[in-house]
């Protein structure tokens, strides 16, 4: 298989998942662009971004559409976490890759079992500002620290404190990628050498096109069974990387 259907094949796959999930591209953009494209860690890291930026911005715009953005509880996360992101970032840089990994999957695993618990949140939809500053702090930190765009957090926290439905946490959780990735990408300014454009430019439209798929799946699927999806795509990475820090 050629490396450009490769990256068209995993681009699809990624937007799909950003479009119906609202997050878990970036967790599956930089393995994908390392493990089958031959990118460096550092190349790949910021190809995700650029990835996950334009394939979120396109597919929240499709999410808004539709009444699924909670712009309020969004705007709150998205700002209180970007200052603890570039913090965050700068501590990461120096800790060792296996370290970084191995956060990396526990959080993964953590935020996948609360997303199969039941909600003990309050009404749908109630929107508590301080509740939503804090958690937004604490994400754009993970954020930062781990380098991606957060949605597979952003999701559970939208569901789990806010008491968001599920389809508007996945909406909303785009605009958090979105600013978040954007942040993340003018701190990394000047770091584009080693990222293939003739790779990137494809990958890029095959998520967008996948975003799109996957916004309409979402709409066919209960917020019930997406949630279950998404909690299972995030103890399979969780195992990967852990399996990969061990081995």
């Amino acid at each position: 298989m050629t490396v450009l259907v490769l990256a068209l094949v995993a681009g699809a796959v990624i937007g799909l998942a950003l479009g119906a999930l609202g997050g878990g591209g970036s967790v599956l953009a930089v393995p994908a662009l390392i493990y089958l494209l031959g990118f460096t860690p550092a190349a790949a890291t910021t190809a995700g971004l650029i990835i996950v930026t334009a394939t979120s911005a396109t597919s929240l715009y499709a999410h808004t559409r539709d009444g699924n953005v909670a712009w309020k509880a969004g705007a709150l996360f998205a700002a209180a976490g970007i200052v603890p992101a570039f913090l965050a970032g700068a501590v990461a840089g120096r800790l060792p890759e296996s370290v970084l990994t191995a956060a990396f999957g526990v959080i993964a695993a953590l935020a996948a079992l609360r997303m199969l618990r039941p909600s003990a949140s309050g009404p749908p939809d109630r929107i508590r500002p301080g509740r939503a500053a804090g958690a937004g702090a604490g994400l754009g930190a993970v954020t930062g620290f781990l380098g991606v765009g957060g949605g597979f957090l952003a999701v559970p926290a939208l569901v789990g404190v806010l008491g968001l439905a599920m389809r508007r946490a996945v909406g909303t959780s785009l605009l958090v990628v979105t600013v978040n990735s954007l942040a993340a990408l003018t701190a990394r300014t000047g770091t584009a050498d080693g990222l293939h454009w003739e790779i990137v430019g494809p990958f890029t439209g095959a998520a967008i096109l996948g975003a799109w798929d996957g916004k309409r799946l979402a709409t066919k699927i209960s917020g019930t069974v997406l949630q279950k999806i998404f909690a299972g795509v995030l103890l399979a990475v969780a195992a990967f990387m852990l399996v990969d820090v061990i081995v």
